[in-house]
């Protein structure tokens, strides 16, 4: 009897039942945030059955298809939604259509259609963040003073505050309407954003872990913890999760695709970023600075400028790249004009109140100073937080540049050996300057052998001169002659005999007082015969009367 119960139990019909079951609801979908779901559903019965094709039908499948990214989709079906009969009875479709024009970056579209809209809150908040992203101070603060104490109106103060780099604020309001509102999960992961903005990583990784452990699949999320990663550790060990992220968003969703193939771009340093970068200038703020950094870095200036000489800085980022950019169009083209707006721009951020003692904001008063050489104050600060920079190249390069220009050259020269980078060991300022220092440190061999290692280039005869005129300044006579001889092999000009003259003389009264071994005389005679001059052999029976005298041969 068991068994012939247990037959119809798992026949046809009870296979039907258990496959309706399986099949959630669209509230079911709607509160797993499953839109991708929610979606096939909605679009499935569409299909299915036309006749259930209705306004709330059409309205849902706009609302999932916004959530997912599909703004255009989302304003279509809206749009059609508004002109049809339908439409006379819902006057806020205009407010959504709004929306979507202001996720797709058509801000006076969507300021033109708010403008017919019937006044609500939703109005109010998109014209406050409209008014910031068209740089309307009035209007900014027009509609921030009609924004409610309601946790949406806050919430949207609080990004604008953030837009703003006014971090703190931001977090106060979040965590206000966080502690009223427990189940607000999301609001931990834009206090753990607005912590990554002010560099407390490890503060911002602890927030942002109380979301992900309910949401362990956020696209939002994901990206941002490997942010974190990437600033606290410096690597890139995230990447194997942020790649199964982008795979798993981009078959699903264009929700967060754009900014995690923008951030994939900065975590390997740069590499893809013509392919990525240029789409993304409009559509996320940091796109416009790092393809301008790349641009940087390629040494294509002129592309760099054009793309950042419009944009008004309104964050510490923004004018430093500014006054980056500037000071490198100045010093390529020679021009005051561009070195004094770079000035003002480093100036800005180093005195600011909320920068002076921050990292960036010493770096930036190092560069105001570097670039009115006033070399004192830019080892004030750049001392100051040289611990943070040891191992970094371009740091190391100005701090010892800086150095030189002080007189510190034992200093300079240790900061120069410590620097890696090819593009500044070929530099001809990196080679002059260290050879520079070699001779004031008494290493002038070092610095002859730099002139050695050189081929034939209007910067080694640049390298060559220098070596000879220091080096006989500073009493280094044997090499300051060794470089005068080689200057006169390639220029005969009476100014390098006279050079190479003094310097054997003054060698040969190095070898007298035996400051120098006398070995070195037949050397310094050998030089002297590469020049047809008449005082060239009373020089020389000078020399080797005395070498006969003290038994050298010469």
């Amino acid at each position: 009897m068991i068994l012939s119960r247990a037959k119809p139990a798992s026949g046809e019909g009870s296979r039907k039942s258990a496959s309706k079951r399986e099949i959630p609801s669209l509230e079911e979908f709607l509160s797993r945030r499953d839109y991708t779901g929610a979606l096939t559903l909605l679009e499935f019965n569409e299909t299915a059955n036309p006749a259930s094709s209705n306004k709330d039908s059409r309205l849902w499948i706009a609302y999932c298809s916004f959530h997912l990214g599909d703004y255009r989709k989302a304003a279509d079906i809206y749009e059609v939604l508004r002109k049809s009969a339908d439409g006379k009875d819902a006057p806020e479709l205009g407010t959504y259509v709004a929306c979507c024009y202001f996720y797709l970056g058509m801000y006076p579209e969507s300021q033109k259609i708010l403008a017919d809209a019937p006044d609500s809150q939703l109005k109010t908040r998109l014209l406050l963040h409209l008014a910031y992203k068209l740089s309307d101070k009035t209007q900014l603060e027009e509609y921030e003073e009609k924004l409610r104490d309601i946790a949406e109106d806050q919430l949207c103060l609080a990004s604008v505050h953030y837009l703003r780099a006014h971090y703190q604020e931001a977090i106060d309001i979040y965590k206000k309407v966080l502690l009223e509102n427990r189940e607000y999960l999301a609001l931990n992961v834009y206090v753990a954003l607005c912590y990554y903005k002010l560099d407390y990583y490890d503060v911002a990784q602890d927030v942002l872990q109380v979301y992900l452990q309910k949401y362990p699949d956020s696209a939002t999320a994901i990206n941002l913890k490997a942010c974190n990663h990437f600033r606290f550790y410096k690597s890139t060990s995230e990447m194997v999760e942020l790649k199964q992220l982008i795979d798993k968003v981009s078959s699903t969703s264009n929700f967060g695709n754009d900014l995690i193939q923008h951030n994939i771009v900065v975590f390997r340093n740069g590499e893809g970023a013509m392919q990525v970068l240029p789409n993304l200038v409009d559509v996320i703020p940091e796109a416009r600075l790092n393809l301008v950094i790349y641009y940087l870095k390629q040494h294509e200036n002129h592309e760099a400028y054009e793309l950042i000489k419009d944009l008004e800085p309104t964050v510490p980022q923004e004018y430093i790249l500014k006054g980056i950019v500037n000071a490198v169009v100045g010093q390529e083209r020679n021009s005051q004009e561009y070195i004094k707006v770079a000035q003002q721009y480093f100036q800005l951020v180093g005195t600011s109140a909320s920068e002076c003692d921050t990292i960036p904001g010493r770096q930036c008063m190092a560069s105001f100073y570097f670039l009115y050489r006033q070399f004192k104050d830019v080892l004030v600060y750049l001392n100051s937080i040289k611990t943070y920079f040891s191992n970094v190249d371009s740091f190391n390069f100005n701090y010892a540049q800086a150095q030189v220009a002080t007189g510190h050259y034992k200093e300079a020269e240790e900061a120069f050996m410590t620097i890696r980078y090819e593009r500044y060991r070929n530099d001809s300022a990196y080679i002059s300057l260290l050879a520079y220092c070699y001779i004031m440190n008494k290493k002038g061999q070092l610095a002859w052998e730099l002139y050695l290692k050189m081929e034939p280039t209007p910067e080694s005869f640049n390298l060559l001169q220098l070596i000879a005129n220091t080096c006989y300044v500073v009493g280094d006579f044997w090499y300051a002659a060794k470089a005068f001889d080689m200057l006169e092999r390639l220029d005969p000009s009476p100014e390098h005999w006279e050079g190479k003259r003094g310097a054997c003389c003054g060698t040969f009264q190095y070898i007298v007082a035996e400051k120098l071994p006398k070995e070195l005389l037949s050397e310094v005679v050998k030089l002297l015969r590469n020049t047809s001059n008449s005082q060239v052999e009373q020089i020389i029976r000078v020399m080797r009367k005395w070498g006969k005298e003290n038994r050298v041969a010469c």
